[in-house]
């Protein structure tokens, strides 16, 4: 089930808030879990037994290393049964099929006979709460949090449908307070509305539409440099509409329950460096790889050049966390070296004594670059599409891109959004009516579309 779904809208919506509160407060969480459940299932309800095995498995393993503590012990076996069983689940589900086809594609010329096996199906949203589980061992293990009270409140942090399939990846320590006690007021329950109704206008108006024309542009069509050009930076904003309109649903959820979910996006377009983008980019997982991949790797503190393999590294295994495909392991290894370039120059940018309008410009553009690569169907596409950008291999005029005028003013009107207004999550605080009212009228204009046009699935569902 998604969001931006009529069945959702319409039924499961209603339904559950209604369920929600009319529940006693004691047994909410118990009914947050089972409509997630629900949430979760509607397309492959055996797939819900996976999250289970998440579930139970840390949930004990987090009683038993608190217990062992009390006894003198570390607890060290749960957690490495709690990164086999996790990360073991994540590494067949996601790159099972990704290690065969490279497999076969590296011995084949050598007489291998390829393997020919069963696909995998992926399960949606397995890398977000197979993280989300993983951390709370981890935290538990290093004292970093407390073990959860009851199997029912894990259930609920678990498998929290605002955030279950999509991020952000809430950290238990972080919403532990939240699972216990929390406030219900009309008030945030007004501001979760508009944060709600601002993520779906932004997914649907400004997202869906720009997908039209990235699909033309990433479909081995010819393009020439401005096409291609076009094309990626439409992927740019059509991601990012896409990601922070599910973030923004997510928050807006999480306040009509209560809950006070983390900021994932801080305005990211913004930025003057790389490495302030990733500081407004998908915040919690970087959050997330700071301090579960790059600290345990050693961080800043084993010298200079370890520091500068470590920070690459975190963003190359960050990459393949997105996707089991090499065009995400190049992307990742593009802000990997990017990061690293920008660390040597004191966590700047080398074009910090630009004017700000022209390093937003290029940190915009070095963005863009490896996102062309990230959304290409394969490496040699994605080379084929950076060497059209830079004018390596010109095909306008050929079979170039189909542009309607709608594509034009929706990325006129991305650009505004990003440009030139704050977060959804300021706005939501002003609650102001001159936008208010707009937004009501966006809304209903999105909620048409959707009866109108076959509804895109968030992109980040893939990973």
């Amino acid at each position: 089930m998604v969001f931006a779904s009529g069945v959702f809208l319409y039924y499961f919506l209603p339904i559950f808030l209604a369920a929600y509160y009319l529940t006693p407060r004691s047994w909410r969480n118990l009914t947050i879990a089972g409509a997630s459940y629900v949430f979760y299932g509607w397309w492959r309800p055996d797939f819900v037994i996976l999250m289970w095995i998440s579930t139970a498995v840390d949930y004990t393993c987090g009683q038993r290393i608190t217990a062992g503590r009390e006894r003198g012990a570390r607890g060290k076996g749960w957690l490495l049964l709690s990164l086999v069983v996790n990360l073991g689940l994540l590494g067949y589900f996601k790159y099972f099929n990704f290690g065969v086809d490279t497999l076969n594609y590296i011995l084949e010329p050598y007489g291998w006979v390829p393997m020919d096996v069963a696909r995998v199906v992926l399960p949606v949203g397995i890398s977000f709460y197979t993280f989300q589980t993983l951390s709370y061992t981890i935290d538990v293990y290093n004292g970093a949090a407390r073990p959860v009270r009851s199997f029912q409140d894990f259930m609920c942090y678990v498998a929290m449908f605002p955030q279950l399939v999509a991020g952000p990846i809430v950290r238990y320590n972080t919403i532990a307070d939240q699972l216990h006690e929390r406030e219900h007021t009309f008030d945030r329950f007004y501001r979760g509305v508009l944060c709600f109704q601002a993520g779906l206008a932004k997914k649907v108006l400004l997202a869906d539409v720009m997908g039209g024309l990235v699909e033309q542009a990433f479909d081995g069509r010819a393009l020439g440099p401005a096409e291609a050009w076009l094309g990626s930076l439409a992927f740019t904003f059509q991601v990012y509409f896409d990601f922070s309109g599910y973030s923004d649903m997510a928050i807006g959820l999480g306040l009509m329950i209560g809950f006070r979910l983390p900021v994932n996006f801080d305005r990211p377009l913004i930025s003057r460096s790389i490495t302030e983008f990733w500081r407004r980019w998908h915040i919690s997982l970087s959050a997330f790889l700071r301090d579960y991949l790059y600290f345990p790797l050693g961080g800043n503190k084993k010298g200079v050049g370890r520091t500068y393999f470590n920070l690459w590294l975190t963003m190359v295994i960050g990459g393949l966390w997105h996707g089991a495909a090499w065009t995400y392991v190049v992307w990742g290894a593009w802000h990997g070296l990017l990061l690293v370039s920008e660390r040597l120059v004191g966590k700047r940018a080398l074009y910090a004594a630009a004017p700000v309008p022209v390093q937003i410009a290029l940190t915009l553009a070095l963005h863009t670059l490896g996102l062309a690569c990230f959304r290409s169907q394969d490496l040699p596409h994605a080379g084929e599409m950076v060497a059209t950008m830079f004018g390596f291999f010109d095909a306008a005029g050929l079979d170039g891109l189909t542009l309607r005028p709608i594509h034009l003013v929706v990325m006129g009107i991305g650009a505004v959004v990003v440009y030139a207004f704050p977060t959804t999550q300021v706005l939501i605080q002003r609650a102001r009516l001159a936008w208010v009212i707009p937004l009501q009228l966006f809304f209903l204009w999105a909620l048409l579309h959707l009866h109108h046009e076959d509804h895109v699935p968030f992109l980040y569902f893939q990973f």
